[in-house]
């Protein structure tokens, strides 16, 4: 089953959680063992896993990020994005994750995050739930 959820990001960069929505697109396939799979079509956003108990934790991360790419640092690429497609590409377009119990197994204080760099905009994700095959 693929599924797209739509995102509306709030700010130039921020890093929004969506495991409540991945956690429903796994309830409504009805797959209660298997694995989600998660890409990002944009260049300038990605999928991250992290904490997601203390929203300290995304904040600080971002502020990191742009210490190590600042937005404007004399790149070449002449659209002004330049940092937003290296955070990105940093990060990943897509992660992997298992699903147990008809949710995604992921540890106590883990969060999936749609990462945006370069917003505000509507982002797109595709979910891919596979069941795991029945023993023959």
């Amino acid at each position: 089953m693929l599924k797209e959820i739509s995102i509306r990001t709030s700010s130039h960069a921020a890093l929004e959680d969506i495991t409540d929505q991945l956690n429903r697109v796994i309830a409504e396939s009805g797959v209660r063992s298997g694995i989600c799979h998660l890409f990002v079509p944009h260049t300038t956003a990605g999928i991250t896993i992290n904490e997601d108990a203390d929203p300290s934790v995304a904040r600080d991360i971002l502020r990191e990020l742009d210490k190590l790419i600042p937005w404007r640092d004399g790149y070449e690429h002449g659209e002004g994005n330049a940092a937003a497609h290296i955070k990105a590409s940093l990060l990943g377009a897509s992660a992997t994750i298992l699903i147990d119990n008809g949710r995604l197994k992921l540890g106590t204080w883990q969060g999936v995050y749609l990462a945006e760099f370069d917003g505000p905009r509507q982002r797109r994700v595709w979910v891919k739930v596979i069941p795991d095959r029945e023993a023959g």
